[in-house]
């Protein structure tokens, strides 16, 4: 080989994406690259002109112009362009022009398409920003984990067979049938339709418990407004949703009719040492110290799932399965140590586990929803101790303590259905910085244990007024477009100077917060109570933001997240306390390319709300 060959074949081997390539397909891929010289000012390819070339620059630099010669980019020695007309079409969008002498190598049209074939890594790398971030996004949710729940739905476990009634049966009878047959449920049906559901606990705590007469029909004691899946759903869905509303038994329900129920025995049976089953066993745990313990492991055995490729949002919606059952418990065991509440209440998580959303580096963010008919004299010692052990105790578990006080121990955080009303009025209604943060946890409010219906009050109260508080949106999207992502103006990664964190960058500032601040915009604007960041964009698609940037924000979501938790999984792995602190340097060449995209998706959304909104006079 010349001494230009190997040059050639040297400079390759060093740059994305060629330095992946093997060795001999690297020495025949130099004979075929030609070698041009661009004079400072010179234009390689302007607008609607064809090409046939990628192009990668050796020295010098390459701006790439949009209309009216607007500087969209500038690329430097070991970058390339020219590739967007080699996969698309062949008229470009853009002119490029050189900023300095440069000295390029251009590779010709056909060798460039026998190359991606050959490589797919190359075909994936030099897709469009948008394809390229949805084709990692979607590697790391299609590498799936070894584990069967995460992707096991309801008509591959073996669930119970519904054994059910007619509305007119006796409880003695209905007692009679479930004895006989030894099942713990009675589904109510008439024509077809699910009128309610009789348990195993109803019998003890209805019936027995309440002294009901047993000749009176089954339809007196019975449950109603039943939760319901279809037999499509996640087994994981159906632990997360007996978790959260602490029932036992799930009908299923297909086109109408009902096919079966599934227990919490038949999930166990699939689970037995599954990360899941682990974080749904919180439940029995009778400690602090014992919850603290069951909550590590579920952390680590979820952080090997994530180095095992497992998808962000299940891992995500594990962790939060955790976080939800240590303080449901916590509740359970504060009830049982200072008695039962004097009036009801509603413990709502907030931020990323009000969303389903937390990772192995949140905190937590709760608040306390107490009914109208609290007395501050009277009832406010009790909640003062009972959210004290319960808020310390997350604190125990893992659940560091926010930072920002945001938490239900806080006398700020536990007020009555109608202070909160008022205090989210006032709120909304002089939008300070501080304010905003307060208001906007609102939308992501989710209970966790007491009182759902007063809960839910509070929140589609929220949602409803803030809906058409048009100058909240406002001063929304100047939050959202603050927190700008670690880019510069030429797509360079932006770290930390000095300090603790030297050499990294926050992954979370202007990453994920970015993004889950557009979604609940998006969302609120159109008026939706949904607080999970992933369907608030599915859902907003079309109607407050495009669907293209709502795709983009996806995938750039699922990036990030993906990415977070990878390395909180490695920290953890180190036995270090978990951080969104991210050193550029740890990542591959490709993970850099595509935390660029990410950035870029998120800036280039923020222009957008900037034109909806004027925030810069905000």
């Amino acid at each position: 080989m010349s001494v230009e060959l190997e040059e050639v074949t040297g400079f390759l081997a060093s740059i994305e994406p060629f330095r992946h390539l093997p060795e001999a397909e690297l020495e025949a891929l130099a004979p075929t690259l030609t070698v041009r010289y661009v004079r400072r000012g010179e234009i390689v390819l302007d607008f609607e002109e064809s090409n046939n070339f990628l192009r990668i620059i050796r020295s010098g630099a390459i701006d790439i112009l949009g209309p009216d010669n607007v500087l969209l980019d500038r690329r430097d020695p070991g970058l390339t362009f020219g590739y967007s007309t080699l996969v698309g079409t062949n008229s470009s969008r853009y002119r490029m022009e050189a900023v300095e002498d440069s000295l390029v190598y251009e590779m010709p049209r056909e060798v460039f398409i026998q190359l991606s074939k050959r490589n797919p890594d190359i075909a994936r790398f030099y897709s469009s920003q948008s394809r390229r971030i949805r084709a990692a996004a979607e590697e790391i949710a299609n590498a799936g984990a070894n584990t069967n729940v995460l992707r096991t739905h309801i008509y591959d476990v073996k669930i119970s067979k519904a054994l059910s009634c007619p509305p007119d049966l006796s409880i003695r009878e209905a007692a009679q049938r479930m004895d006989e047959h030894s099942v713990s449920s009675l589904l109510v049906i008439e024509n077809e339709a699910l009128l309610g559901i009789i348990t195993d606990r109803d019998m003890r705590g209805r019936v027995v418990a309440e002294g009901v007469d047993t000749s009176r029909p089954v339809t007196e004691v019975m449950t109603t407004n039943l939760l319901t899946l279809g037999s499509e759903a996640l087994a994981m869905e159906a632990l997360m949703l007996m978790s959260e509303r602490k029932i036992h038994h799930l009908p299923v329900v297909d086109d109408g009719r009902v096919t079966g129920i599934v227990t919490q025995n038949d999930i166990a049976r699939l689970l037995h040492n599954d990360p899941v089953f682990l974080a749904a066993d919180i439940s029995r745990k009778n400690s602090i110290d014992e919850l603290a313990d069951a909550f590590t492991r579920t952390t680590k055995v979820v952080a090997q799932l994530i180095e095992s490729g497992a998808a962000p949002e299940e891992t995500a919606g594990m962790i939060t399965i955790a976080a939800d059952g240590v303080a449901r418990r916590l509740f359970t065991l504060g009830i049982e140590k200072y008695g039962k509440p004097p009036v009801d209440f509603a413990f709502v998580a907030v931020g990323s586990q009000g969303r389903r959303e937390m990772v192995l580096a949140s905190d937590q963010d709760n608040a306390l929803v107490l009914s109208d008919d609290f007395d501050h004299a009277i009832h406010n010692d009790y909640f003062q101790k009972l959210t004290e052990f319960v808020c310390l105790g997350l604190d125990r578990a893992g659940q560091v303590l926010c930072p920002g006080d945001m938490m239900a121990m806080n006398p700020q955080w536990r007020m009555t259905v109608s202070e909160w009303e008022r205090t989210f009025a006032n709120w909304t209604g002089a939008p300070e910085p501080d304010a905003l943060l307060n208001a906007q946890i609102f939308f992501d409010f989710r209970v966790i244990a007491g009182s759902q219906e007063l809960g839910n009050e509070v929140h589609q109260s929220a949602v409803a007024h803030g809906k058409n508080a048009l100058r909240m949106h406002a001063h929304l999207a100047s939050l959202a477009a603050r927190r700008e992502p670690p880019l510069t103006f030429f797509k360079g990664l932006v770290v930390e100077r000095s300090g603790q964190y030297a050499n990294t960058l926050n992954i979370k500032k202007g990453g994920t917060a970015a993004i889950v601040q557009m979604a609940r915009l998006y969302s609120l604007s159109a008026g939706h109570s949904i607080v999970e960041t992933r369907e608030r964009l599915r859902q907003s698609a079309g109607k407050t933001v495009s669907r293209a940037g709502s795709e983009d924000l996806l995938d750039a979501f699922d990036y990030l997240r993906s990415i977070t938790l990878k390395y909180q999984a490695s920290q953890i792995r180190s036995g270090q306390q978990p951080n969104y602190h991210i050193d550029p340097k740890q990542l591959s060449g490709m993970e850099r390319e595509n935390l660029r995209d990410a950035f870029s998706i998120i800036k280039s959304m923020q222009n957008a709300l900037a034109t909806k909104y004027p925030v810069r006079n905000i």
